[in-house]
């Protein structure tokens, strides 16, 4: 396999707001988006926009992805790709890299310390980086107590999908310096970027305004001028 991309040291390079465009078909919330979405096109797309990095779904059930969406993507693209999925298991990491994916997504809301320090382990090992996804300050000091150095702040409450937009900027608070931050969830313009730039952040990942757009191209732009 060829060497990742670096993920992380993307989002920590990048100048201004980084920005990691997603490609997703549809979401539980608002069911179909964008369901006849050629991943390829749609990446190379982003990255003619100035995308840091890419995020793919790769479940189906929820959101209408594929390992070939990945595939296609990553592919298409020089920028490193994170596979956004339900990360559970070993395997679902050692896929993730099969299929040239350069991050793996691990939501802390859905392992227990074991499990999330077992596949941050992982990931590292294979070279892979770890985008560990938070909710709370309790979420922050489970993923600092594995070492994670790149943590995402979900403003969408995953049993209700109601957004906090100031969640972010809230619990942002609570991470060290060290950490590469992105928002996730909650961001449709540069008007709800900007703030988040502000308080610290990274990189804002961005999935239902750009699959609905009719200028993916621009409308990443638009967000890298924040």
């Amino acid at each position: 396999m060829p060497s990742p991309r670096g993920f992380r040291r993307a989002l920590e390079q990048a100048e201004g707001l980084g920005v990691i465009a997603e490609i997703k078909r549809r979401s539980p919330s608002k069911g179909d988006l964008n369901p006849g979405i050629d991943a390829a096109t749609w990446a190379a797309s982003y990255q003619d926009g100035g995308a840091t990095c890419l995020s793919v779904l790769t479940d189906n059930p929820h959101f209408g992805g594929s390992m070939e969406d990945l595939m296609a993507a990553s592919g298409a693209v020089d920028i490193p790709v994170l596979r956004k999925d339900f990360t559970v298991a070993a395997h679902d990491v050692v896929d993730a890299r099969l299929m040239g994916a350069d991050a793996v997504l691990l939501i802390v809301a859905a392992l227990d310390d074991a499990e999330l320090a077992d596949l941050h382990t992982l990931a590292i090992e294979l070279g892979l980086d770890a985008l560990v996804e938070t909710h709370d300050e309790a979420e922050v000091e489970r993923a600092m107590a594995v070492g994670a150095n790149t943590v995402g702040v979900n403003q969408r409450d995953l049993v209700t999908f109601e957004v906090d937009t100031e969640r972010a900027i809230r619990v942002g608070n609570s991470l060290p310096e060290h950490v590469v931050r992105v928002a996730e969830s909650g961001v449709k313009g540069p008007l709800d970027a900007a703030p988040l730039r502000e308080a610290g952040y990274h990189a804002v990942l961005v999935g239902e305004s750009l699959v609905t757009s009719g200028d993916p191209t621009a409308a990443v732009a638009e967000l890298r001028q924040v």
